[in-house]
């Protein structure tokens, strides 16, 4: 049966067979007097509170169960675990709005973080393994208006590898943790961790082998092709995935690294303008289209004449200008050869390429 942290730790420091739940216990002292068969508490306190803390000692040192120490921390003795997946840069009030919201209508945090001491930091005393939104929401709130609010935290003894893997347990049911934080989470915990052993890795995280091979694949897009979108956030594994394969073949890597930089430059222009940024699915479609536009506009772009000849060609078309054949023997007047002309430029301004780029 689930108890509040506080009466488990009383449980230890008493009688197991004198101990109730809370609620049956509160609901007894108000309805039911005492029977009046049993001593004063007070009388069998003295006799069994030795014999109880005893007790609940030698449960705890053979392991049948464990202490838990919970405590009240400033935020600012609190750094965040850098193993931890979720980007605390990222986190903002909008993001976390619904718990600051929550925290402040229970006069505080209700549900402890877990944290482990650290040595060998002047400037802080714990690291957060799991509960890095419930540390910035409490950061916040101290910075606005409640600065007595504290961290509430649960203190474990985790080497790195279990509170990666103790973090990555809470961070699966959180959706504002993104495939992309995940993806590169795992990938630095493959090194770290598990020494480069997928199989391992995936048995111990009781985790698909094929579906962490996809997230370290996803976790391999570079910074540069994912500036394309407007936040980390809209990278998501399923539609990522064929990006991230294409981005190993060496003949499309260049055309979709290419896209991604005049896409980035697009969403800093709607970002300085307060334009709504591309959409996510906008952007990966522009992505996986640019080899193949690519290749198109490498093609030479040849105007064909009424007679079904070759009439107008770009030879280069570069950012010092355009150089145009005009072909013999096309059989075409000047008027038709200076619409083919007219023709050529436009299709090469709508690939990008044109005098007006």
């Amino acid at each position: 049966m689930a108890r509040k942290q506080s009466d488990y730790l009383a449980a230890l420091l008493s009688d197991e067979d004198e101990v109730a739940p809370a609620a049956e216990t509160s609901q007894e002292a108000a309805t039911s007097p005492a029977p009046t068969e049993r001593a004063p508490r007070s009388e069998r306190a003295r006799g069994t509170t030795l014999l109880g803390r005893e007790s609940a000692l030698a449960r705890v040192a053979t392991g049948e169960v464990r202490q838990v120490t919970q405590l009240l921390l400033d935020p600012a003795r609190v750094r965040v675990w850098e193993g931890n997946a979720r980007s605390y840069a990222h986190l903002s009030e909008d993001s976390c709005r619904e718990l600051i919201d929550s925290i402040i209508a229970e006069g505080g945090q209700k549900v402890p973080a877990v944290v482990r001491r650290i040595d060998g930091d002047p400037d802080h005393d714990y690291e957060v393994i799991a509960g890095t939104r419930r540390h910035w929401s409490i950061s916040w709130l101290r910075a606005h208006s409640y600065p007595d609010m504290q961290f509430v935290a649960q203190v474990a003894q985790l080497d790195d590898e279990a509170a990666f893997r103790l973090a990555d347990l809470e961070n699966r049911a959180r959706k504002d943790v993104s495939d992309l934080e995940r993806a590169r989470n795992y990938a630095a915990a493959l090194k770290d961790h598990y020494g480069n052993h997928m199989t391992r890795m995936a048995e111990r995280l009781k985790l698909s082998k094929g579906w962490l091979s996809k997230m370290l694949k996803v976790a391999a897009i570079p910074d540069a092709v994912l500036a394309a979108f407007a936040s980390p956030a809209d990278v998501q594994l399923k539609p990522a995935y064929p990006l991230a394969q294409m981005l190993d073949d060496k003949d499309k890597a260049p055309a979709i690294r290419k896209e991604a930089a005049r896409l980035a430059r697009e969403q800093e222009a709607r970002r300085a303008s307060g334009r709504p940024a591309l959409p996510a699915a906008d952007v990966l479609k522009a992505l996986l289209a640019a080899p193949e536009a690519e290749q198109t506009r490498a093609a030479p772009l040849v105007v064909t004449s009424s007679h079904g000849r070759p009439l107008v060609s770009v030879q280069t078309s570069n950012r010092q200008g355009v150089t145009l054949r005009l072909h013999a023997g096309s059989g075409a007047d000047a008027d038709e050869v200076l619409a083919a002309v007219r023709d050529a430029l436009d299709r090469l301004d709508s690939e990008g390429r044109g005098l007006q780029r």
